[in-house]
């Protein structure tokens, strides 16, 4: 099993120094974010990995845990030996703890308010 975190394990990693990458799309970052995380959407990550800084810990992050999983597996396959975590339950659980985010929005007609 691939090791995982939960939003608040993920704080004390980022306090610790660790990257947060989000991995969901453009539109997706817009709409709402975690202050200070790296944007790399999943589809561009084989190509731009190696903007990643060597050496720290990396959680990545989408909207429910899946792509976030996917990062994950590419990176620990591409840039051997280093930490890399994925951040369960994804942006929607980061939300649902009431840890802030940033360009938070919501359409509540399409989801019942939930973060976009």
């Amino acid at each position: 099993m691939l090791p995982e975190v939960t939003p608040t394990q993920a704080q004390a990693h980022l306090a610790d120094g660790a990257l947060l990458l989000d991995v969901r799309e453009l539109n997706e970052w817009e709409a709402a974010r975690v202050e200070g995380a790296l944007h790399i959407p999943l589809g561009e990550l084989p190509k731009r990995f190696r903007e990643l800084p060597a050496g720290r810990a990396i959680i990545c992050i989408c909207h429910s845990g899946a792509r976030s999983g996917k990062a994950q597996r590419f990176l620990l396959s591409a840039i051997n030996k280093q930490a890399v975590y994925n951040l369960t339950g994804g942006i929607l659980r980061w939300s649902s703890e009431g840890l802030p985010l940033r360009g938070f929005a919501t359409r509540s007609s399409r989801n019942g308010g939930r973060p976009v």
